[in-house]
């Protein structure tokens, strides 16, 4: 298995974890090889260099790509073949991918190209390795992906820098890769037979952005389970729903998982203590059916991890040689239709963990439901309050309504009809970290609230847990006593849900807190 230690990521080719894959998305280590992966890439190239040498025609090795496939290409041609292949893929426009994704993409590039399919030569492959770890980071732009044939273009714009083509950026610093190669001691390298069609084809940036998406939601559930809980409080809502009798009485693993923390996010709570005796009967359901939503997204927030953390081991490229044979055979591992599968479920958990804070605070700020002043102010008519928060949380839910439309319906025919169905991973994936930041921003309003709700609650307490969640929000924004500019409060607590600072107590349900 795969493992970090003292910043070093030793990669186990096939055997990254869930948990290492998130730290390589939160912070850059260097990286290596372990040893023993290092005979496999050479054998697996010594298939390619006897096909060269007895004259054989194979896919990617020696002929054209694509509708091409069937023209073969003289010996004296190959390297060229793999340097035009990478110049004419890299067609990619739109802004460059974000540091972290770019370095999920090459860690996770590195694991394919080494499990011995890819027939890369080791000298390439230490040049990849050298250019990560001397901290470049290739200039990615993030559109011009369908999600078949290889996330082509974008891993083009990755491989390009390692000719000394197109930009990376250094320390920060958009720069030409020449240059940056140049001043950290590299130089450019040339393609030989086969590698560059190793590392265009392959899911990495689907995969990559698939990942982002998927650690970005963990933190919103997370986020969202406390500020649901909150919002119990400051309603003086009922405890009873989530009695641990009723969700095994369902069976549902997300649900019977989920239940139990809002229990414990809420025991010791003073403000429910206060209401102990009182004769309300049912709460509404964004309140009360809280762990069978957030459960039945938690159950699939699983299911797209399990496919994204296979796929980000797995060597998706074209064609795959087997050295114990020195069979070369061409396939389509490079379809990202599981990628997009997955994709489109978070794309659901999103809309829906948004959907529902945002009418549990439309409860808040009511009166007549929340028996709190209205929109949460006091002296309100004076005061506007909450009223408009909220009306940019339905603002956010109605725009992610629209964005969870199913990427991986779509296709569109591309290479004169011979990639005739595309999986469009790329862009499902890609549109996820918009989601995310909708819905992180829905459960920062909601954390916003239910801490004011909370407030007004005074002099009961809630729960210890839960007042420890309350001072992270009391530390950035202040009790709103009257109307205030409000989108820095807002702004300051949805950077507080995405860097995971209400992420603790939910974690260990999810699927990298459980891989950790």
């Amino acid at each position: 298995m795969s493992h970090i230690e003292n910043n070093m990521l030793t990669i186990h080719p096939g055997e990254i974890s869930l948990a290492d894959l998130r730290k390589i998305y939160e912070a850059r280590h260097q990286v290596r090889l372990k040893e023993s992966a290092w005979p496999v890439v050479e054998k697996s190239r010594q298939v390619v260099e006897d096909i060269i040498r007895e004259g054989r025609t194979a896919y990617g090795i020696n002929t054209g790509f694509g509708l091409l496939a069937s023209t073969s290409i003289s010996d004296d041609k190959l390297e060229a073949l793999q340097t035009n292949l990478v110049l004419s893929h890299s067609t990619g426009v739109g802004a460059y991918l974000p540091d972290n994704v770019v370095r999920l993409i090459t860690v996770m590039k590195i694991s394919s190209l080494s499990q011995g399919h890819s027939g890369i030569r080791r000298e390439t492959l230490q040049a990849f390795i050298d250019f990560v770890n001397a901290g470049l980071v290739a200039c990615i732009p993030c559109k011009g992906s369908v999600g078949a044939s290889g996330d082509l273009a974008p891993l083009a714009h990755m491989t390009l820098p390692l000719m000394g083509e197109g930009y990376v950026r250094m320390d920060g610093v958009k720069t030409p890769a020449k240059a940056a190669l140049k001043a950290c001691g590299l130089h450019p390298i040339t393609l030989s037979a086969k590698e560059g069609l190793a590392f265009l084809n392959g899911t990495q940036t689907s995969t990559a952005l698939g990942l982002a998406g998927l650690f970005q939601t963990e933190d919103i559930f997370a986020a969202a389970v406390v500020a649901g809980s909150m919002s119990v409080d400051a309603l003086m809502g009922s405890r009873a729903p989530f009695d641990a009798r009723i969700h095994a009485a369902r069976r549902q693993p997300g649900q019977m998982a989920v239940a139990p923390k809002y229990l414990a996010l809420l025991e010791g709570s003073g403000i429910m203590k206060s209401h102990a005796a009182c004769d309300k009967v049912q709460d509404p359901y964004s309140l009360r059916c809280q762990p069978q939503v957030m459960g039945a997204c938690l159950d699939i927030i699983h299911n797209a991890a399990r496919t994204l953390h296979i796929e980000a081991n797995a060597t998706t490229d074209n064609p795959l040689i087997f050295p114990e044979n020195g069979d070369v055979i061409s396939g389509g591992n490079f379809h990202a239709e599981p990628v997009a599968f997955a994709a489109d479920i978070l794309a659901l958990a999103l809309c829906e963990i948004g959907s529902i804070s945002e009418r549990r605070q439309a409860i808040l700020v009511d009166p007549k439901m929340s028996d709190l002043p209205a929109f949460l102010v006091r002296d309100s008519g004076v005061n506007s309050g909450f009223m408009i928060a909220q009306v940019t949380s339905a603002a956010l839910v109605s725009e992610n309504k629209s964005r969870a439309h199913p990427s991986s319906v779509d296709s569109i025919p591309t290479s004169a009809n011979q990639e005739d169905h595309v999986s469009m991973a790329t862009y499902g994936a890609r549109r996820l970290t918009d989601m995310a930041f909708n819905s992180a921003t829905v459960i920062a309003i909601e954390l916003l609230s239910a801490a004011q709700g909370i407030d007004l609650r005074a002099p009961e307490k809630t729960s210890d847990i839960l007042q420890e969640m309350h001072g992270k929000i009391r530390a950035r924004v202040a009790h709103y006593d009257q109307d205030r500019y409000f989108a820095p409060d807002i702004d300051a607590v949805t950077e507080l849900v995405q860097q995971g600072a209400f992420s603790a107590p939910v974690m260990d349900i999810l699927p990298s807190g459980e891989a950790a």
